[in-house]
């Protein structure tokens, strides 16, 4: 193209002047995004809460095994698996949120939530409670199933509380 003649505006490099403009073209596609490395993104939490809940599981299923249920009978060891592992979680929350030493990150997910998560059990409490119903014990699976949230939620907060109040009495609550 000469440079007295001019294109109109839109018109690509090389048309005749003159011509309409063209048609725009399909938006260019945007750039490749790369996934963030296993190791960077949320990989290790995913490895210690699977670690932490396999652990946590064959605790379980060991105290099952010295301790099995006769069929029939109210589920003792279940209740006191949740009891048990619901009082830790109030004492171990209190620690690595009030407790003097930051945690490490991964603390939490590992034994919070993939050991004690893996050790109390919310499925067998279903089962045993399931069994008891199966079994025409209504009452006893009733029993079971309202005595089991009262038992595991004052677990929590008697051992939330104690924790605060040895913290508080050592002077190690973190200061705020």
């Amino acid at each position: 193209m000469r440079s007295d003649q001019t294109r109109p505006p839109g018109s690509p490099p090389g048309s005749a002047p003159g011509s309409p403009p063209a048609a725009p073209g399909p938006a260019p596609a945007p750039p490749a995004r790369r996934r963030a490395p296993l190791l960077r993104g949320q990989g290790p939490t995913v490895a210690v809460v699977a670690l932490g809940g396999a652990i946590g599981a064959c605790a379980r299923y060991g105290a099952g095994l010295l301790w099995p249920t006769p069929v029939g009978a109210f589920p003792w060891t279940t209740l006191l698996v949740n009891a048990v592992g619901c009082a830790v979680i109030g004492v171990f929350l209190v620690l690595i949120t009030e407790g003097p030493v930051a945690p490490h990150p991964l603390l939490r997910p590992f034994f919070g939530t993939g050991v004690l998560g893996g050790f109390t059990t919310f499925s067998t409490y279903a089962v045993d409670a399931q069994g008891l119903f199966d079994h025409g014990l209504p009452g006893r699976a009733l029993a079971y199933l309202v005595g089991t949230l009262v038992i595991a939620m004052l677990a929590v907060w008697v051992a939330a509380a104690a924790g605060r109040w040895a913290l508080g009495a050592l002077g190690r609550r973190r200061p705020a």
